[in-house]
């Protein structure tokens, strides 16, 4: 199951074990069951701390491994072959098992071993979507803190019958005590909001006795990452404060043209850039979405406010907003109600669920093409709907679907409708724009590919002037219409929405910011924060 260098890599990682782990298989004659059982055999043989116990009768769903701690009687389950992007998972588990320390503030574990209700936890995923570790990891940590907490990953290709069963549709999905607790990127912080109802509550009272920062950067994408540095390498207080660290990046599967770089993943992007931005002692606050934006002259203390949707309140001296952009939707009957339920967002997410089944893409950009290459290899047979005459691809890309047998293009095609039974996909609307007649697909899944918009609806009461698609205005140094405010990123009317443009953007912004704290003193009466 594993190469020699991953045998070599999990050893050492192994040498962190201080107490013993068994594993618990309840397997049954496939073969994933016949590989998860040479996997855990070799998990065995790297460390004496490790056993493994073959209990058939343990578990109805097989195959299924589970990652005991002997010494605290924690469990972790896995149901599938926990490879691909899921490997990092089990390997956390194991430690996490075996004693090795969880990286997590005390607070949070506190918290955790808080929790008095019992909760059956199971995770569907796709070994291909590089959102679900996350989800997994936080879930598994609940699970190896606190022993009223069961974690179950399943892995939907090899449980098709129940993913059929219960609607899934999207991954990751998590059931709690047999009901949907949420589906989608979720961090440990969100997870916990939901679980204790006061934990809202008590983090907005801690972030409002915050002083204020030097540099307040609010999105933590490429372009707030970047902003940050700049920042803090001046020697000021600098904050990143951000729904989640990484922002869209995080669900970008392939990134090819950042410079030095041949190839990498957008996850695997994050975590340097999360690694880099934590080195210069910036104070990361994630789970908080920024509601409202208020000038320096309008508050009373004469700092720019940004006000939080939790209720805190944060103060700065200076404010770069790179809050990036999202996906767009196509706005027609049916998207909303089907979200999720067959429409998509994330090939690379939720592709695997349409295994052997008809879907369709919808937007003929790079995005959309590359979305139905990648579907290709997984589903009977793709459509791409391009409104234009023509693709807007890169010809290479187009050169390449072309020569895919189960993939077909239609232009000048405007959807108009999405199609279901009440709990699914059926197929969609479209209509001819060169005759005007309406066609219909029937289709599994829609793959939505077109287009970003501008996630600068927050600003909308304050004095940030916005371009009329939603953008952020703003000059050659980065500075918006509000003083003291600057911006960066896909949020702004800068050109061409690239990683790498975005961090140069960012830098850009904190130097213009740095520019203007240096001949704008700190408020009258007011302690500068150091």
């Amino acid at each position: 199951m594993l190469d020699q260098a991953m045998k070599q890599q999990l050893q050492s990682y192994l040498t962190n074990l201080k107490s013993d782990v068994r594993l618990r298989l309840s397997l049954d004659d496939s073969d994933t069951g016949r590989k998860l059982q040479a996997l855990a055999e070799e998990i065995a043989s790297l460390n004496g701390h490790i056993s493994v116990v073959d209990d058939p009768g343990h578990s109805e769903r097989k195959p299924l491994m589970l990652v005991e701690s002997v010494e605290r009687g924690t469990a972790i389950g896995f149901a599938g072959l926990p490879m691909g992007h899921e490997f990092t998972s089990l390997v956390l588990a194991l430690l996490h098992s075996g004693g090795h320390p969880i990286r997590l503030e005390a607070d949070t574990i506190d918290q955790i071993a808080a929790l008095e209700t019992p909760l059956e936890v199971e995770i569907f995923i796709s070994l291909s979507c590089q959102n679900c570790p996350e989800v997994v990891q936080a879930f598994n940590m609940m699970a190896a803190i606190n022993p009223r907490v069961s974690v179950t990953m399943i892995d939907g290709a090899a449980f098709q019958q129940e993913v059929t069963s219960r609607d899934i549709l999207a991954v990751p999905s998590v059931f709690i005590n047999g009901a949907l607790f949420g589906q989608g990127r979720m961090s440990l912080a969100e997870i916990l909001g939901k679980l204790d109802s006061g934990a809202a509550e008590k983090q907005a009272a801690k972030l409002n006795q915050r002083a204020p920062f030097d540099v307040l950067v609010v999105g933590g994408g490429p372009a707030g990452a970047s902003a940050a540095i700049y920042a803090a390498r001046k020697g000021i207080r600098t904050g990143v404060v951000a729904e989640r660290f990484g922002g869209q990046v995080q669900d970008t599967m392939a990134i090819e043209n950042f410079i030095s770089v041949k190839a990498t993943t957008g996850p695997k992007l994050v975590a340097s850039l999360e690694e880099h931005v934590k080195e210069y002692g910036v104070e990361v606050i994630t789970e908080q979405r920024a509601a409202n934006l208020i000038g320096a002259e309008e508050t009373d203390d004469g700092y720019i406010h940004v006000e939080l949707a939790s209720g805190a309140v944060l103060r700065a001296r200076s404010v770069i907003t790179s809050t990036g952009a999202r996906w767009r939707e196509m706005k027609v009957p049916g998207e909303q109600a089907y979200r999720n339920k067959g429409v998509a967002y994330c090939p690379h997410c939720d592709g695997p669920l349409f295994k052997g089944k008809r879907t369709a893409v919808i937007g003929g950009g790079n995005s959309g093409i590359e979305a139905a290459i990648d579907l290709a290899g997984i589903v009977e047979h793709v459509t791409v709907l391009e409104f234009a005459d023509t693709l807007r691809a890169d010809q290479v890309l187009i050169d390449r679907a072309n020569a895919i047998a189960n993939i077909d293009i239609i232009t000048l095609a405007e959807t108009t409708r999405v199609l279901g039974d009440g709990d699914r996909v059926t197929g969609l609307e479209y209509r001819d724009r060169r005759s005007g007649e309406l066609h219909q697909l029937a289709q599994a899944g829609i793959f939505v590919q077109i287009g970003l918009v501008p996630n600068s609806e927050w600003l909308n009461r304050s004095k940030v002037a916005l371009s009329e698609r939603g953008e952020i205005i703003v000059d050659a140094h980065g500075a918006t219409s509000l003083a003291g405010v600057f911006a960066a990123g896909d949020v702004t009317t800068v050109p061409y929405k690239q990683i790498i443009i975005a961090m140069g953007e960012g830098a850009k912004a904190s130097l213009g910011a740095f520019d203007h704290l240096i001949r704008h003193p700190a408020p009258t009466g007011q302690t500068q924060a150091a």
